[in-house]
């Protein structure tokens, strides 16, 4: 497709769209960036943007006249069901993304991976297994910096590796040659008007899949397990509790590739590095891809017997008086944290709570009465989730564990340090999004690691 002369507007100025406009200026498109934040609020990305010959519709009319347009970009996160949108949609206008953008510009073989948690770590997992394997390798999506700018760069000879979350996915017109997904729970219903349509969007990972492309599932979760009956392509699957005839799976306490009935050990559960047994299905669904680009066993094994996992997942950061602490704050979802509370066979001091996005925490609530021994709650949901302690207590007949609501993060982990005693772990897992009190979770988890880091000189032990 001809981009010269094309009328282009970036909805929404985050990284992505950057990337696009960048692209499609050296392609002759003519640009509009489009945002509801001002030119002192955009900083950096104003000037740069104004650099390449940019126009710019900003404020609270960064929506109006989009039928001036002949296509509509939209950055990850912008609600499709915002009325300015679905009236363009009525109208014919292209609606469109960087990564939809980017699939159809692309010469190189893909591999896709969405998921509602374990995607980054399953992604990274992979991406050094196929490098170890020989493959050139360019990772992106959801991850990295866009790959776009590269695109014409790309060949048949380099494996591109996408971790794709449901807003990335949610208009992409082509499918991976690969997809996997890594599993379904509720998340992001703060953006998706539902739950049906948070998996629609996940589905379009194979949606344009053909016969010959493979589609890598979770059979032990159910909605993965389903989206088989809708698949054009060929499903391997990866399991903790089912042998499949075809994909990866746990036997006698050992990682197997199974094909047509033959058996592959690849490591013992006991050599993995990585916690709990969603990091075992991590493994196992990375395995599963790995099989399919022909990488041998062996080198499948020292990769993953050396991997020791990604920042702000499960991370380690250091034990104070015999008080180990960990940073999960990429745990977003109710049910991230749950995995993570079930790593432990240790008493764990829980940090929780953050950003609203309107998903249930009542299952989170059962785990936490199982598996934490206090709880620091903090940010926009802290009374949301004690409440749902509160009612599962109620339920079941005992009482909550101690509860303590702090103002920020630097309370508390003080806080949790005090609940804490030599054997337990502090654990940060918020079970929801950053935005109420930090710009990401990278902050919010570099912020937790300093705060532990000073509670070494200082020994502050508040007593809650």
């Amino acid at each position: 497709m001809s981009w010269k002369g094309r009328r282009v507007a970036l909805i929404g100025l985050g990284i992505s769209n950057i990337a696009v406009a960048r692209y499609l200026t050296k392609k002759g498109a003519i640009i509009t960036a489009c945002d509801q934040q001002d030119q002192h609020s955009l900083g950096r990305r104003y000037s740069d943007l104004a650099a390449l010959g940019v126009e710019f519709q900003l404020g609270p009319s960064y929506l109006d006249n989009l039928d001036r347009f002949d296509c509509l970009i939209l950055a990850p996160g912008v609600p499709l069901s915002l009325p300015p949108l679905i009236e363009a949609t009525r109208r014919g206008i292209e609606l469109s993304s960087e990564m939809s953008l980017f699939f159809a510009e692309c010469r190189a073989p893909i591999i896709g991976v969405t998921g509602s948690s374990g995607k980054t770590t399953t992604t990274l997992l992979l991406a050094e297994i196929l490098t170890a394997s020989g493959h050139s390798v360019s990772v992106g999506g959801n991850i990295g910096k866009p790959l776009l700018e590269e695109v014409d760069s790309l060949t048949e000879n380099t494996v591109v590796l996408l971790e794709l979350s449901s807003f990335q996915l949610q208009l992409l017109q082509r499918s991976p040659a690969i997809a996997l997904v890594t599993n379904v729970s509720p998340n992001h219903l703060d953006v998706h008007r539902s739950m049906d349509d948070y998996i629609a969007a996940k589905k379009r990972i194979f949606r344009f899949q053909t016969p010959q492309d493979w589609l890598v599932l979770n059979y032990d979760n159910d909605t993965t397990r389903r989206m088989s009956d809708e698949a054009d392509s060929q499903v391997v699957w990866f399991s903790r509790s089912h042998q499949p005839r075809r994909g990866t799976c746990v036997i006698d306490d050992r990682v197997v590739v199974a094909r047509a009935g033959h058996l592959q050990e690849v490591c013992q559960i006991q050599e993995i590095r990585l916690l709990g047994t969603h990091n075992l299905e991590n493994v196992l669904a990375a395995t599963a891809v790995a099989d399919l680009m022909n990488c041998p066993p062996a080198v499948m094994h020292d990769v993953i017997t050396s991997f020791s996992g990604v920042e702000h997942r499960l991370e380690f950061v250091q034990e104070i008086d015999g008080v180990a602490f960990y940073n999960d704050s990429k745990a977003t979802t109710p049910s991230g944290t749950i995995a993570a509370l079930r790593s432990f066979s240790r008493p764990v001091v829980l940090i929780a709570g953050g950003h609203d996005k309107q998903l249930p925490f009542d299952e989170l609530a059962q785990v936490i009465l199982e598996k934490a021994k206090a709880v620091v709650l903090l940010g926009a949901t802290q009374e949301k989730i004690g409440a749902a302690i509160r009612r599962a207590a109620d339920a079941a007949g005992q009482d909550p564990p101690p509860m303590s609501y702090e103002r920020d993060l630097t309370e508390a982990v003080t806080t949790a340090r005090g609940y804490a005693q030599s054997g337990d772990a502090v654990l940060l897992s918020p079970a929801c999004a950053s935005y109420d009190m930090f710009s990401s979770y990278e902050e919010r988890g570099t912020r937790f690691r300093e705060i532990v880091r000073s509670l070494v000189s200082s020994r502050i032990i508040a007593r809650p």
